[in-house]
C-alpha cells in the first residue's frame, strides 16, 4: 500500500521543534513508522510562474515529507479567509465570528484543486489518500474530478456543529455535497458524526442508514475514530525530560508551591479568558491559596492577521496583567504567561512538574494536551486533570474532574478540589485514564482508519453513483489560473 497523508500543517521530526499537541504532533510518529508520504504546506507561497510546486522533499523515518509552496494569489483567501474566518468559527460553534467573501471561497476551492493536481505525482495503483481536517473538505471531489479512483478518506480533527451553525457558512450545501466524494469521513465523537448525518439527511435530503450516505458520488461512510497518543512513549519522554534545563529551572523556581499548567494555541475556542478568570476567582474566594499555587499558561500565538485573534491576544494579556497586579506580591507571580511554543520533549517534562493540568476549551475536537498531561504524570504521585466537558477527550477521560468552562465559580472550586485531592484518589483516577489511553493509542487510530477506508472503498465500488440533482454550482476556476498550475 502506498499511503499518502495530506494536511495543511506538517511536522519535520526535529527534536527541538516547538509543538503544542494538535494534528502535526499526533501524526508525526505514525507517519515516520508507516512509510507514508506526508504532503502539506511548506509555509511559503509562490506566484504562478513556477512550474515545480514542491519546495522540499525529504526523508521522514521510513517515509517521506513533501512540502508544497501554495499559490500566493489564493493563499490568504484560502487560509486566513475561508478556512479560518468561516469554517473554523463555525466548526467551533461561533457563528458570530463567521466572516468570508465570495473571493475567499473561490480561493479555498482553488487551493483544494491545486493540491489535488499536485497529488497526482504520488498516484500509484495501490495508493490510498488520507486527507486531514477542514482545510481540504473539497479535496476528495477535486481528486475524483481528476480521475482518481483509489480510496480517499477524510478525518476531521475539529468538532462538527449542529445543522443551524454549519448552515451559517457560505456555500455550505455545495461544500458538504462535495465531501461525499470521500469513501470515508471520520469524526472525533458520536455527537460530531450525528450532527453531520443530520445535515446530510435533512438539508441534502439523502438517505443515510447505519452511517452510510448514498449520493450521486456513491456510498460514503461516516464513522467515529477518536484520535489518541502513544502514552508509553510520552511517559518515558516525560520521565527523561524531568532533568531538562527548562524543566529543572521551573522546579527550582517553585519554592515549594504547587503548579497548574495550561498549554494551548492562542485561540478563542480554548477558553483562555474563562480559565484565567477562574484562577482569579479562586484566589479571591480562597486567599489562603495565594503563594501556594501558580498557573503556568503557555499560549502560542496563532493566526495573528485575523482580527478576532489579535483582539484575543490583547484581551488575555490585559487580563493576566490585571490578575497578577491584584493577587501578586513582590516575590510571587500568580500567572506565568508565555507566548511561545516548546518541543514535545520539554512539554512532557513541564506537564510532569505540574500538580494540576487545566484543559478547559469552550469547544474542541479532541484536545490531545489533555491526554499528554495524563500520560506524563508520575504514577507514584500523579497530578489531576481538570477538563472541559466540551472537549472530545471528555468522552474517554471521564475520570478527570469535568467542568463547564462557562461556569467561572464552578471551575474555581474544581481547581481548588484538584489541588487538595488525596494521593489515593489521584492514583485511582490516573490509572483509570491511563487504561483508556492504552486502549486508544495513536497507532490504533491510524490502523483502524486505514482499514475502514479500504472497506468503505470496496462498498462504494459495489454500487454505481446515485442520480441526484447537483447543488447550484459556484463560479468555476479561471482557465488562466488552472493553466498556470497544470
Amino acid at each position: 500500500m502506498n499511503l499518502v497523508v495530506v494536511s495543511n500543517r506538517v511536522a519535520r521530526g526535529r527534536a527541538n521543534e516547538p509543538m503544542t499537541g494538535g494534528l502535526a504532533a499526533a501524526l508525526l510518529p505514525v507517519v515516520e513508522k508507516s512509510g507514508a508520504i506526508w504532503v502539506g504546506s511548506s509555509g511559503r507561497v509562490r506566484d504562478g510562474g513556477h512550474k515545480e510546486p514542491f519546495a522540499e522533499i525529504e526523508a521522514l523515518g521510513a517515509g517521506a515529507l513533501a512540502m508544497l509552496d501554495l499559490p500566493a494569489a489564493h493563499y490568504g483567501g484560502y487560509y486566513e479567509g475561508f478556512a479560518n474566518s468561516a469554517l473554523w468559527p463555525a466548526l467551533h460553534s461561533r457563528p458570530d465570528l463567521i466572516c468570508a467573501s465570495q473571493e475567499d471561497y473561490a480561493s479555498y476551492r482553488e487551493v483544494n484543486a491545486f493540491m489535488a493536481r499536485a497529488l497526482l505525482r504520488f498516484q500509484k495503483p495501490d495508493s490510498v489518500f488520507w486527507i486531514q481536517d477542514y482545510h481540504f473538505l473539497a479535496l476528495g471531489a477535486e481528486l475524483r474530478d481528476l480521475g482518481i479512483s483509489q480510496p480517499i478518506g477524510l478525518f476531521l480533527h475539529t468538532p462538527w456543529p449542529s445543522r443551524a451553525v454549519i448552515g451559517g457558512v457560505p456555500h455550505h450545501r455545495e461544500l458538504i455535497e462535495a465531501m461525499l466524494a470521500y469513501d470515508l469521513i471520520g469524526f472525533q465523537t458520536e455527537e460530531d458524526c450525528e450532527n453531520f448525518l443530520s445535515y446530510v439527511q435533512s438539508d441534502l435530503d439523502l438517505p443515510a442508514a447505519d452511517g452510510v450516505v448514498c449520493s450521486r458520488h456513491g456510498r460514503t461512510r461516516a464513522a467515529v475514530f477518536p484520535i489518541g497518543i502513544d502514552p508509553e512513549r510520552f511517559a518515558q519522554q516525560a520521565a527523561k525530560s524531568s532533568t531538562h534545563p527548562d524543566v529543572s529551572r521551573l522546579r527550582r523556581s517553585l519554592n515549594g508551591e504547587k503548579l497548574a499548567i495550561g498549554v494551548d494555541r492562542l485561540d478563542y475556542s480554548k477558553g483562555l479568558v474563562n480559565r484565567i478568570k477562574a484562577f482569579d476567582r479562586m484566589w479571591t474566594l480562597q486567599p489562603q491559596l495565594a503563594r501556594s499555587v501558580s498557573l503556568l499558561q503557555i499560549a502560542t500565538p496563532s493566526r495573528g492577521a485575523i482580527e478576532a485573534y489579535g483582539n484575543l491576544q490583547s484581551e488575555v494579556a490585559k487580563l493576566v496583567s490585571d490578575v497578577n497586579g491584584r493577587h501578586g506580591e513582590a516575590d510571587w507571580t500568580p500567572i506565568r504567561y508565555l507566548n511561545k511554543g516548546y518541543s514535545q520533549a520539554v512539554l512532557a517534562g513541564l506537564y510532569r512538574a505540574a500538580k494540576v493540568g487545566v484543559v478547559t476549551p469552550l469547544q474542541d475536537g479532541m484536545n490531545l494536551v489533555a491526554k499528554e498531561y495524563v500520560a506524563a504524570q508520575n504514577p507514584a504521585d500523579p497530578g489531576v486533570l481538570v477538563l472541559s466537558k466540551f472537549a472530545g477527550a471528555a468522552a474517554e477521560l471521564d475520570a478527570a474532574l469535568l467542568v463547564n468552562p462557562h461556569d467561572i465559580d464552578g471551575m474555581a472550586r474544581m481547581i481548588a478540589t484538584a489541588l487538595s485531592m488525596p494521593l489515593t484518589e489521584r492514583r485511582v483516577r490516573f490509572e483509570a485514564m491511563m487504561t483508556k489511553l492504552r486502549a486508544g493509542t495513536i497507532q490504533r487510530w491510524f490502523a483502524d482508519f486505514v482499514e475502514a477506508l479500504r472497506e468503505a472503498q470496496l462498498d462504494r465500488s459495489e454500487i454505481g453513483p446515485i442520480v441526484a440533482d447537483p447543488p447550484t454550482p459556484w463560479p468555476r476556476r479561471s482557465a488562466g489560473f488552472s493553466a498556470r498550475y497544470h
